[in-house]
């Protein structure tokens, strides 16, 4: 059975390069019939915070990309230490105890040498008698993973075959000095334990997934299938991290952005696909295919999510916004005549609180000073509310006789008199929705 898992750390809000990850994977399993973790990477007991982790279940919920179960590190951390000691018998654990002045210093002396900067394994070297006078010293041992020296390929869902030659790469410290489990370790760790199947990234994580490889196998597992997404930047091409504090969930959500524009917008984004509105997932998981990604950088423009939120509001059954409707004051005998008028009109549904504004309480009469002759004489025409189907019709028939005026002359100066706007629904049935009318004043 294909797993998949997403796996933030509660550190922060999530943000539209998480939830493209986070969807990518939900989307493989969805397709399968597979499971879908959520998992909270919450080892760093200093940043991780509750209100982080309640924040990005939120945010999923929103989304509806509900996971099948939820796992959080920080109740592994017996099993962490377990796996550390399997890998300490094994020699594939080691301890070392550089600074990280000293390492700064054996880097710069390997460039300068025309070397890669990569971690020489001094520590292997360390006899029993050394490491206990470094110890003495008030030295803090950290461990490194021994890599094998040899290349690690996997075919790549995004980018195709990679080949990564290990000796190029510095052997990765798994556990701090002060017993913290690092990110490549635990994760390695629950991927192996949790049949994880198939993990989809970005790009920035190709050489963890290189590390990652071998250290699973030493675990006695079979690595899942990678691919590696290409990582967004700004609609110039700007790095997106500079700009993460306005794209963070919460804050689209608080801006009115529709969530199925933002999952339609993210399952396509970057693909041969063109990106179309669906409003459900699983005709989202249908046609995903990691594959018809690439691999160059990906642009995005939180702009391009107004036109889909506009279609997807637009196409709402009134059953599923009535309450909201109803929170607005609007009688339940005008509810669904306001939704159907009021919805071709909107973008975000926050939207509709102006338009029963205007029909509950008038707008402000927009007229232009040639106009106000004309306004001033069809006022007078107009009777008191309520009015009918039939009341726009009987009325600009009446002011037509009366003013000999037609066409555009005619019917744009009423609904600016009437609405205060120049552009709006079909003034036929915008008229049984007027109760107040600013402009008879």
């Amino acid at each position: 059975m294909t797993t998949t898992r997403f796996a933030p750390s509660p550190t922060g809000h999530i943000h539209v390069g998480n939830l493209r990850t986070a969807l990518m994977n939900y989307l493989i399993a969805r397709k399968s019939g597979g499971t879908f973790i959520l998992r909270l990477d919450d080892t760093d007991r200093e940043r991780s915070k509750q209100e982080y982790a309640d924040g990005i279940q939120r945010d999923l919920e929103w989304l509806g990309l509900q996971w099948d179960r939820i796992e959080r590190q920080s109740d592994r951390l017996d099993r962490y230490a377990e796996a550390a000691d399997g890998l300490r018998k094994s020699g594939r654990l080691y301890e070392v105890f550089e600074t990280p002045v000293e390492l700064d210093l054996k880097r710069k002396k390997q460039l300068n040498m025309g070397k890669p900067p990569v971690y020489d394994r001094a520590g292997l070297k360390l006899s029993a008698d050394e490491i206990a006078k470094l110890r003495s010293e008030g030295r803090d041992g950290y461990w490194r993973f021994l890599l094998d020296q040899e290349r690690i390929e996997w075919p790549d869902g995004i980018l195709g075959d990679i080949s990564i030659d290990a000796a190029s790469v510095s052997d990765p410290v798994l556990i701090r000095a002060d017993g913290q489990v690092l990110y490549t370790f635990a994760s390695s760790v629950d991927d192996a334990d949790m049949g994880v199947t198939h993990i989809v990234r970005g790009a920035d994580h190709v050489t963890n997934t290189a590390t990652q490889i071998q250290i699973i196998r030493a675990l006695g597992a079979e690595p899942p299938a990678f691919a590696h997404h290409s990582l967004l930047t700004g609609a110039q091409g700007e790095e997106l991290s500079k700009r993460l504090g306005v794209l963070a969930i919460k804050d689209l959500r608080e801006a009115g952005v529709a969530p199925e524009a933002l999952l339609s917008l993210m399952a396509r984004l970057g693909s041969s696909q063109p990106v179309e509105l669906r409003m459900d997932l699983d005709s989202l998981a249908a046609n995903f295919e990691p594959s018809q990604f690439g691999a160059s950088p990906t642009k995005f423009d939180a702009e391009d999510l107004w036109p889909l939120t506009r279609e997807a509001n637009q196409a709402r059954p009134f059953e599923v916004v009535k309450d909201r409707i109803a929170a607005l004051g609007v009688p339940d005998e005008l509810a669904e005549r306001f939704w159907r008028v009021a919805s071709k009109n909107i973008t975000k549904l926050d939207d509709l609180a102006g338009w029963w504004e205007v029909f509950s309480k008038g707008a402000e009469p927009l007229i232009e000073p040639e106009d106000a002759d004309f306004i001033a004489q069809a006022m007078t025409l107009l009777p008191p509310p309520p009015y009918t189907d039939a009341t726009w019709g009987e009325f600009t028939a009446a002011v037509k006789d009366a003013t000999g005026r037609k066409g555009k002359g005619l019917f744009m100066p009423l609904r600016k008199a009437l609405t205060g706007q120049a552009s709006g629904p079909e003034m036929a049935d915008v008229m049984p929705l007027l109760q107040v009318v600013r402009a008879k004043a």
